[in-house]
């Protein structure tokens, strides 16, 4: 009968203590938000055409988006490229998370308004490729350390481009 209630008494300590140890065990940050960061190459002599399109268009539907809740905030940058292959503009765009990725029939939705339809959305895209190149883009998640609450603002973006 004492070994019972030893082995018992055993056993509750055992538990008692993995449940104090649990928060030790914890990640000491939490996944925050999702950063899509674009690298785009401008010819020379079109950055004010690309600039209008950003300021327009670009703009519109980026107010939009965080207005219906989709993203959390959007940053343009100027970047100084080292080579041909850098790019000169970087965009942001910050999610709540990498759920808010998969709203892409309320992203079409906005942009269809904002564009006039998807079909002409597309062939805008189409054209600004005339004087510019996507030369790739990355997702980067935000680590928040436990016990921060307010999302910290995006990072700036990687200083030498995509996959340097």
């Amino acid at each position: 009968m004492f070994r019972s209630i030893a082995a018992a008494s055993l056993l509750v300590g055992c538990s008692l203590g993995s449940a104090v140890a649990a928060p030790a065990d914890e990640n000491p940050y939490k996944q925050g938000p999702v950063t899509d960061v674009g690298f785009i190459r401008v010819k020379y002599g079109h950055m004010l055409d690309y600039l209008r399109y950003l300021n327009g268009p670009y703009r519109l539907e980026q107010e939009a988006l965080k207005k219906a809740g989709i993203i959390l905030d959007y940053h343009i940058y100027a970047a100084t490229p080292h080579n041909p292959s850098d790019p000169n503009v970087i965009l942001t765009v910050t999610y709540p998370n990498y759920a808010a990725l998969d709203r892409g029939d309320d992203i079409d939705a906005i942009t269809a308004k904002v564009e006039g339809s998807l079909k002409t959305a597309d062939k805008a895209a189409s054209e600004r490729n005339s004087y510019r190149e996507v030369i790739g883009s990355e997702l980067i998640q935000e680590l928040v350390p436990r016990g921060q609450n307010v999302p910290m603002p995006p990072p700036p973006p990687p200083p030498n481009g995509p996959n340097k």
